[in-house]
């Protein structure tokens, strides 16, 4: 295992007192988590830390501790950083590029890139990409012990949400023993596990299982593929926005027999919002980067042209070159 970027962001965190962290667009529980859990790392050191997402935190991740902390806006801050630094370094999680983020204002920046994808791409001055982490917080987590600091109430908790919602409640294919150790430790450092899974997967509005009654009705089957899609005018009819979508692949990779599965959510220009699952055997990060986007071997997902009979045509080709 290659310890040399853990020690390449630790000097950098030992050279400059004031931080950015981000994420991507339409944040997910490893990337919320992830920044909160960064960030108090960054505070123990002593730093002065700025954390922004470019999109809104899903509600879901609400009552995770010291969320307040993180500011929603369309561009970085400007201007000279605390003590005098001309800007503060970037420190960038789950993202292959730096658009990914969805802010403006970063280009020309000292950037740190932490990344679990295999679709990781090496764009900053310091990256960090293990695809084999079960998700960034598991590499956060050992940036924390690296450093030295104290894993508190607050951070265990942050890392086990991120960790628990990235690797589907325990199942994905990047699940290990490592994986259980952690969440083990996590749980001995204050971490919940109950109230979490409650907050996460038990805290629905009506509008997310009214739209997943929508998505089941256009249900199709074509062994071993199952995909399904909603509309733009299903959304307005059940009162439901892209973040109640979230979760609708897991019901349809939950087929016996389907090896793979694909959502797509129709957005407001016409194009669609595409989630990729597999069992394991077809690999749908190729399948995605083939169509202009990236993520897992297990878990992918990227924005297709319309209309619909187009965008399912092209992920049911990708696909099916897969089998």
């Amino acid at each position: 295992m290659d310890d040399s970027p853990i020690a390449e962001l630790l000097a950098c965190f030992g050279q400059h007192r004031h931080f950015l962290i981000t994420s991507h667009a339409r944040p997910d529980g490893d990337a919320v988590g992830s920044v909160l859990a960064l960030a108090e790392i960054l505070d123990q050191l002593g730093a002065t830390v700025d954390v922004i997402l470019a999109d809104p935190i899903p509600n879901i991740y609400k009552t995770l501790p010291r969320l307040s902390r993180i500011r929603q806006t369309s561009s970085a801050p400007t201007g000279a950083a605390a003590n005098g630094e001309a800007t503060a370094p970037v420190v960038i999680l789950e993202c292959h590029c730096i658009e990914r983020t969805g802010l403006a204002g970063l280009e020309g920046r000292l950037i740190l890139n932490i990344d679990h994808h295999t679709s990781g791409q090496n764009f900053g001055a310091v990256n960090w990409i293990d695809p084999d982490a079960c998700a960034v917080a598991a590499m956060v987590y050992r940036l924390a012990l690296a450093a030295g600091v104290t894993i508190t109430p607050t951070m265990a908790t942050c890392l086990y949400t991120a960790i628990m919602s990235d690797t589907g409640t325990f199942t994905y294919p990047g699940t290990s023993s490592d994986t259980f150790a952690l969440a083990h430790e996590l749980t001995l450092k204050g971490a919940n596990p109950a109230r979490i899974a409650r907050d996460v997967y038990f805290s629905n509005p009506l509008s997310k299982i009214r739209v997943l009654g929508a998505a089941l009705g256009n249900l199709q089957y074509d062994n071993p593929l199952a995909w399904s899609w909603v509309t733009q005018q299903e959304l307005e009819d059940t009162h439901a926005d892209a973040e109640d979508c979230e979760g609708v692949i897991n019901h349809l990779i939950g087929i016996e027999g389907a090896e793979a599965a694909a959502f797509l959510r129709e957005l407001p220009n016409g194009q669609f919002r595409l989630s990729i699952r597999s069992k394991g055997k077809i690999n749908v990060a190729r399948v995605a980067e083939a169509l202009g986007g990236g993520g897992h071997r297990s878990a992918s997902g990227c924005t297709l042209e319309g209309p619909l009979n187009h965008a399912v045509d092209s992920i049911l080709t990708q696909l099916r070159t897969q089998l």
